[in-house]
């Protein structure tokens, strides 16, 4: 590779107009997102419109698989068992060990976020509650192309099977009818049902809409590339999703007591996904950013994906100064990165101060791709500031509540003039009629 002198963009916290220049480089043209959709649009009404025709068409146009039957295109569960029985022993065991840790926490949060039934009596015999049940049936989306991602096979479909989903659907690309043997056999781990090798938004269609050989599922889950994403958001309604996943991004918060070749390769742990991924550093030590920028020199050339990385970085990577650490966690908070790190000599310190993050790995031995693979919480993560508002995938996530409301003759006496009163008061005499009928004259 040519010399690495990449030109990443350097902001200091202290500049006028940083603010704007920040939200600015944080944001992605629209003009693409436009072009996407409209193309999203016509892939959806075909798959609406034809079903496994279409599906056919579209498979064999973009991945260039052509099959006859979309029959053929699902893997049958033998073919995920001997994928896994066939791993080489480090692959079957970093598996399985990885596997048992996505399990055990998502396990221990089905106890401790709420997701079971419950309910209350009150004095006079009047019973309130919530029922808590699974989802039916789930549709995975597992990314291909680029990459092949076992882990984002365990990340979905664990959490829906600890929930108690009673089938799991599986969709991954495979381009040229090239099958990844780890996502088959992370698929048998985890005990996904069906699997289908379709992708992009012909596969988000077919598991929204349903076709003859595949059925319509509850909610569509998993990672993907832009037209995977703008076709979630086409068919929430119809179907829930779990999020509108963007371009990978991590932020460092480090307060310069660190190795920076560890910053370094942490950055380049997101830039290496994708070019439109984003690595930012937030420091006050300008020394330390210059031996990150020193460090990003050094290790670039012997990346195998280092024109990935070099793209990535020169278009959306940031190294920016701030005063302090106090004021890096306040512009963390406005960026509410997908990945936090805070490699500094008191990590805690400065979590309590973060509010917005996907996921929040504290101090220089928590690596962000430690939780990528086999933490334990999951590595679905809000992207593009959406942590403001949503989290993680979870259990949470693949359970429905219900309200349950037994309400005793005697509570009937008390809310029923409740009801009538504000009823009335909105025009709505039917409602204060029914609540009326049940008073004792």
């Amino acid at each position: 590779m040519s010399s690495p002198l990449i030109n990443i963009k350097h902001l200091n916290s202290q500049d006028a107009g940083f603010k704007e220049t920040l939200l600015s480089s944080l944001s992605l043209p629209i003009a693409d997102d436009e072009a996407i959709d409209a193309a999203v649009l016509k892939i959806l009404a075909a798959v609406n419109a034809k079903g496994d025709e279409a599906v056919l068409d579209l498979t064999a146009r973009f991945d260039r698989l052509n099959v006859a039957n979309v029959s053929d295109l699902e893997i049958p569960h033998k073919d995920l068992e001997q994928a896994y029985l066939t791993l080489a022993t480090p692959q079957k065991d970093a598996l399985d060990i990885a596997a048992q840790r996505v399990r055990a926490y998502h396990e221990k949060q089905k106890i401790e976020a709420g997701c079971h039934s419950w309910e209350y009596k009150e004095a006079d015999g009047t019973r309130l509650g919530q029922k808590v049940t699974p989802l039916d049936r789930v549709g995975i989306y597992v990314p291909g192309g680029k990459a092949a991602y076992p882990s984002s096979v365990l990340m979905n479909a664990i959490p829906a099977k600890v929930a108690g989903v009673a089938e799991v659907i599986m969709v991954v690309p495979t381009p040229d009818g090239a099958r990844n043997p780890l996502v088959l056999a992370a698929a048998f781990i985890a005990g996904v049902d069906r699997v289908f090798t379709i992708g992009g938004a012909q596969a988000v269609g077919a598991l929204a809409y349903g076709t003859k050989s595949i059925p319509s599922v509850d909610k569509i889950v998993g990672p993907g590339n832009a037209y995977v994403a703008a076709a979630k958001r086409r068919v929430f309604g119809i179907v829930g999703i779990d999020m509108i996943a963007g371009p990978s991004e991590i932020l460092i918060l480090c307060d310069g007591s660190s190795n920076p070749d560890w910053i370094a390769m942490d950055l380049f742990s997101q830039a290496e996904h994708d070019e439109q991924a984003q690595s930012i550093l937030l420091c006050p030590d300008a020394q330390f950013i210059d031996q990150v920028r020193k460090s990003i020199y050094k290790l670039l050339p012997e990346m195998p994906r280092a024109k990935v990385i070099e793209a990535s970085l020169t278009k959306r990577a940031l190294l920016i100064q701030v005063k302090d650490m106090q004021e890096a966690c306040e512009i963390a908070n406005a960026i509410a990165a997908e990945h936090l790190e805070i490699c500094a000599v008191e990590p805690r310190k400065w979590a309590e101060q973060i509010r917005h993050a996907g996921a929040i790995f504290m101090g220089n031995y928590s690596s962000e791709s430690l939780g990528d693979y086999c933490a334990g919480p999951n590595h679905v993560l809000p992207t593009a500031r959406t942590a403001r508002f949503s989290s993680p995938l979870g259990v949470y996530d693949f359970i429905k509540r219900s309200s349950m409301i037994e309400v005793s003759e005697a509570g009937a006496q008390t809310l029923g003039t409740v009801a009538s009163t504000l009823a009335h008061g909105e025009g709505l005499q039917a409602h204060a009629r029914a609540a009326e009928m049940r008073l004792k004259k």
